[in-house]
C-alpha cells in the first residue's frame, strides 16, 4: 500500500511539474510576442513571412496553375517593396492564424483579416486599408430574401472568421431564426454545398462573395442579402511586440494610398475603387 501511495505521490508531482513547464512556456511565447520587436531580423533575413488562407478569393488564392494571387497579395509585395524585403507567403489554418503568428511561424496575417474588439485583446493592427461587410448568400430558387427565411435551415459559416464571431455574437440577427449551422474550412467547399443545396445559406464576406458570384456562369442563380451587421475592417495584423513593423506598414499604405497605387490594385480585383484613404 506504502509503493502504491508513493507512486500516485510521484505520478501527481510529475503531472503538476509538466503543466507549470508548459504554462511557463506559453507565458513565455506570449511575452515575446507581446514585446519584442522582431523589424530587425526580418531585415537581416530580407524577408516578411505572411499567413494567409489561400482560397479566399480576391484577396489571396490560387489560380488553375497554382499561382498565388489576389488583391492582398498585390499590396503586401507593394509595401515591401519600398523596403527591399521579400515577402513570403504561408499557407495556414485559419482556425490557429493567431496561434501562428504569436509563436512566431508567421510575422503577419493579411487575408482579408477584420479587426474585431476580440482580436485587438491579442493582435496589433495597422490602419484600416479597406471595407467589408457580412452578408448572406443563398440560390434564388430558395426564394430566402431576409434572414427570418433561413427559419429551419442550414447555414454554412468559416471557422475562425469574422463572419463566424458576428454570428454568434449578434444571434438576433441570424443566428436565432437558423435551424442548424455548419463550419467549413474554406468557402470553396461551402459554396459546394450550397450548390449542391446540402445548406441552404451561406454567411460570407461581400467581398468573396461579389468576387465568386461575378465569375460563376450561373451567376444570376444567387442571391445576395445584407443582413445588418457592421462594416468592417481589413486590417494587417502582427504581434504587439511588433511596433516598428506596424509604423513601417502604416507608413507605407499611407504612401500607396497618395500615389494611387490602392486605387489601380482595387480597379483591378474589383472593377471599382474600393480603397479607403489612408491617412499619415
Amino acid at each position: 500500500m506504502m509503493k502504491t501511495k508513493i507512486k500516485l505521490t510521484l505520478s501527481a508531482l510529475l503531472g503538476l511539474f509538466l503543466l507549470t513547464v508548459l504554462l511557463t512556456g506559453c507565458t513565455n511565447v506570449r511575452e515575446r510576442a507581446n514585446t519584442r520587436d522582431t523589424w530587425k531580423t526580418v531585415q537581416k533575413r530580407d524577408k516578411v513571412i505572411i499567413g494567409l488562407d489561400d482560397s479566399f478569393v480576391p484577396m489571396g488564392f490560387r489560380e488553375k496553375n497554382g499561382q498565388l494571387v489576389g488583391y492582398d497579395i498585390d499590396l503586401a509585395r507593394a509595401v515591401f517593396k519600398r523596403y527591399g524585403i521579400k515577402v513570403d507567403f504561408q499557407t495556414i489554418d485559419w482556425s490557429m492564424k493567431e496561434t501562428e503568428l504569436r509563436n512566431g511561424t508567421i510575422d503577419l496575417i493579411w487575408n482579408g483579416y477584420t479587426k474585431s474588439p476580440a482580436r485587438e485583446k491579442n493582435v496589433a493592427f495597422s490602419k484600416t486599408y479597406l471595407k467589408n461587410e457580412q452578408i448572406l448568400v443563398t440560390k434564388k430558387a430558395n426564394n430566402i430574401k431576409n434572414a427570418a427565411a433561413m427559419q429551419g435551415k442550414v447555414l454554412g459559416l468559416q471557422s475562425g472568421s469574422s463572419g463566424y464571431q458576428s454570428y454568434t455574437d449578434s444571434p438576433k440577427l441570424l443566428k436565432n431564426y437558423v435551424g442548424s449551422s455548419v463550419q467549413y474550412d474554406t468557402f470553396n467547399n461551402a459554396f459546394m454545398d450550397l450548390n449542391a443545396g446540402r445548406i441552404q445559406g451561406l454567411l460570407i464576406d461581400s467581398v468573396y462573395a461579389n468576387y465568386y458570384i461575378k465569375h460563376q456562369t450561373q451567376a444570376a442563380d444567387y442571391e445576395k442579402t445584407p443582413i445588418g451587421f457592421p462594416k468592417e475592417d481589413f486590417a494587417v495584423g502582427m504581434r504587439k511586440g511588433d511596433q516598428t513593423l506596424r509604423r513601417k506598414i502604416n507608413h507605407a499604405l499611407y504612401e500607396l494610398s497618395k500615389n494611387g497605387t490602392l486605387k489601380r490594385i482595387s480597379e483591378k480585383w474589383f472593377g471599382v475603387d474600393n480603397s479607403v484613404k489612408v491617412g499619415e
